[in-house]
């Protein structure tokens, strides 16, 4: 059960907010954990067994690593190590293709997958370092520690919080109607981000992919990979957003984890908005700590390019995903070398979107072969610049694009931040709760005619 689905939306999500309200603020976590629980449950008992044994496992290793903090710093390590290393496991298990032998064994059914658990892992090893280095007081309330790994706001899409963080969050919720209001506001922002702009642009994308890589032309190419890049974008915002409005109406302020990354005008600014807390995880825990033991500047590059590489094989558990990462990372390392703001000004936009683009081959791709022919087919390969199926995206999509080009930018909201009269707020004040209506009913006929809005493009 996804956040767009229509038995979320019109069943388990009222249903909780009654079930939430209905209590006291003091038994709230509890309720708020045994509706995750049960969120969990309904992709399968065996997912909410993992989670249950997988937040145990990482109590235990942080209340251990808190005590042996206490005596002697060093036998903190063991702990943390040994909590790091379930957890790197088990997303190695359940990810990685050649280890589907244990989870045969295991029992677990053909295809299982713990959606979230790429994420939901940076959060545990990051509270067991934190922990271990005595950065992060070793949580003693199960309730409260179940919630940071499980709680199914941000179970599918995070946000990665530090510990401290998610407990600030915890003690400073506001439930009122306003929280409600924005809330589900936002909520239907993301979901129509993913029924609408994400879903349509993955049926084009789709179109391109099914066809022979080696015969289209360099028109079709670029269209199929700027639809995927998009629809990869509208994927991960919308639902991200969609977390976030889910934890808004239960009081929890979530920092957003998209700040509208797809038009910047240079590749680090794409990188700092992309995934923020993401990429934050790896630059605090991994980048930081290694390139701090160094004085080569050269190797403090290496360093940087290694954990780009680490963080796109964190996305797709594949050589090719890795490779995307290094391209972004080795982009930023030349920007900052040979490439200066007044020479981006009028450009930098164009050169930014076509790198990500280009580098989406990547991740679009099931390996580095495939993703090199389909590179050479953008490149030119028939020597035709458009084809039959170039003429039918553009007449099929092309309008689509544009729309969602436009609403991948922030350009609407500084125009209405910049406006600032009282007239065109308390207009859009009237008009916003009929415009969120109109936007959910045709969520709803599009999801009820599809059948199903899963999340196609990554699993994270």
């Amino acid at each position: 059960m996804e956040y767009s689905s229509l038995l979320f939306i019109y069943a388990f999500f009222p249903l909780s907010l009654a079930a939430y309200y209905a209590v006291p603020a003091k038994f709230r976590d509890i309720v708020m954990l045994l509706l995750s629980m049960v969120f969990s449950g309904l992709f399968g008992i065996g997912f909410l067994v993992l989670l249950m044994v997988y937040t145990l496992v990482n109590y235990i290793c942080g209340r251990v690593c808190g005590a042996l903090r206490g005596r002697k710093s060093r036998s903190a390590l063991i702990p943390f190590a040994a909590g790091m290393t379930f957890d790197i496991a088990a997303v190695f298990i359940f990810r990685v293709s050649c280890f589907s032998w244990l989870t045969r064994a295991m029992h677990f059914p053909e295809g299982f997958f713990p959606i979230g658990i790429s994420l939901f892992t940076l959060s545990a090893v990051g509270y067991l370092a934190d922990v271990c280095t005595g950065k992060q007081k070793a949580e003693k309330n199960y309730v409260r520690f179940a919630l940071f790994i499980m709680m199914f706001p941000r179970l599918f899409m995070g946000p990665v919080l530090r510990y401290d963080i998610f407990t600030r969050i915890l003690r400073s919720r506001k439930c009122s109607m306003q929280e409600l209001s924005t809330g589900f506001s936002i909520f239907i922002k993301g979901l129509a981000k993913k029924v609408i702009a994400a879903d349509t642009l993955y049926s084009m994308y789709s179109t391109v992919k099914v066809s022979d890589v080696k015969a289209i032309s360099a028109g079709t190419a670029w269209l199929g990979i700027t639809a995927y890049m998009l629809c990869l974008y509208f994927t991960l915002s919308g639902v991200a957003d969609m977390g976030v409005g889910i934890g808004y109406c239960f009081g929890f302020r979530f920092p957003q984890s998209f700040n509208y990354p797809m038009f910047s005008s240079r590749i680090r600014y794409f990188a700092a908005k992309w995934h923020v807390q993401v990429i934050h995880w790896f630059r605090k825990y991994i980048t930081r700590p290694l390139t701090a033991r160094v004085s080569s500047r050269y190797v403090r590059k290496l360093v940087f390019l290694l954990a780009w590489a680490l963080l796109g094989y964190w996305y797709g558990f594949d050589l090719s995903s890795a490779v995307w990462g290094m391209l972004m990372g080795a982009a930023i390392i030349l920007e900052n070398r040979f490439i200066t703001s007044k020479t981006l000004k009028a450009t930098g936009i164009i050169y930014t979107f076509v790198l990500t683009v280009l580098f989406a081959v990547f991740l679009a791709g099931d390996s580095v072969t495939g993703s090199v022919d389909y590179l050479l087919a953008m490149l030119g390969r028939t020597h035709a610049l458009a084809d039959g199926l170039t003429v039918y995206l553009l007449k099929s999509y092309l309008v689509v694009m544009l729309m969602t080009m436009y609403a991948s930018t922030d350009l609407f909201r500084n125009m209405m931040l910049r406006s600032g009269t009282a007239r065109i707020r308390n207009t859009l004040g009237a008009i916003s709760p009929v415009s969120m209506v109109i936007v959910l009913i045709i969520c709803t006929a599009l999801i009820a005619y599809t059948g199903s809005s899963e999340m196609q493009i990554i699993k994270l």
